[in-house]
């Protein structure tokens, strides 16, 4: 684990710092339109969390997932941008890392140049964002620098922060209901990132009292 001193903590962006449901949707609505394939935008946005070509092949030939998902980013910074709104909490979980002295980190599964227009929309500023990585893939990107936590709603970011051996805390916004996060290995379980800050300084208090009981 990262002394507190300088502690970092990892995010995850889908459904944990972002509602980015709607707009998933309307890029996924305008890529049926544009390229003539039946897609079920409001089925695929229950789901979200994992690489964006995970969730293509199951609308397009598998050789047809590269050139689909490229005219997919292409679009998707006008059309889905502006339609995604912060999580409830969420720049105030940034903010709380910030103000007890600590780093914050995104690492998601999305293109990280989109992760970075959404971030800049919303005002929200983490001090590193890396993107392209799901579950256990993660997990070099946390070690990398130094995240003894990691927050995320899907089980796939329980399986990264445990590869990382991170503390894994989960929030219960995204597709994953509280009881499978635990099941998963999530260390905490917390509603939503409304009650994050207030965890937080009750596990700085933990390791301050633990520092100060070993001297």
């Amino acid at each position: 684990m990262v002394p507190m001193a300088s502690f970092t903590v990892g995010f995850d962006l889908d459904m944990t710092l972002i509602d980015s449901r709607p707009g998933i949707r309307a890029c996924y609505v305008a890529l049926a339109e544009r390229t003539g394939t039946y897609i079920d935008a409001d089925l695929v946005v229950t789901r979200l969390g994992p690489p964006l070509t995970d969730e293509l092949v199951n609308w397009f030939p598998a050789e047809e997932v590269p050139a689909v998902a490229e005219l997919y980013r292409e679009m998707y910074a006008s059309i889905a941008i502006a339609a995604t709104p912060a999580m409830p909490g969420a720049p105030e979980a940034l903010a709380a890392v910030r103000a007890a002295g600590g780093r914050t980190m995104v690492v998601t599964a999305k293109y990280r140049p989109n992760a970075e227009l959404h971030l800049t929309h919303l005002g929200m500023e983490p001090d590193v964002v890396v993107g392209d990585l799901w579950a256990e893939q993660k997990a070099g990107a946390l070690r990398e620098h130094g995240a003894g936590v990691y927050v995320g709603d899907h089980i796939g970011d329980v399986r990264g922060a445990r590869a990382a051996g991170a503390l894994s805390v989960a929030v219960a916004t995204g597709p994953c209901p509280a009881d499978e996060l635990r099941a998963a290995g999530a260390d905490v379980v917390l509603g939503d990132l409304s009650a994050f800050p207030a965890w937080l300084a009750g596990y700085r208090e933990g390791h301050r009292e633990a520092a100060a009981s070993r001297a």
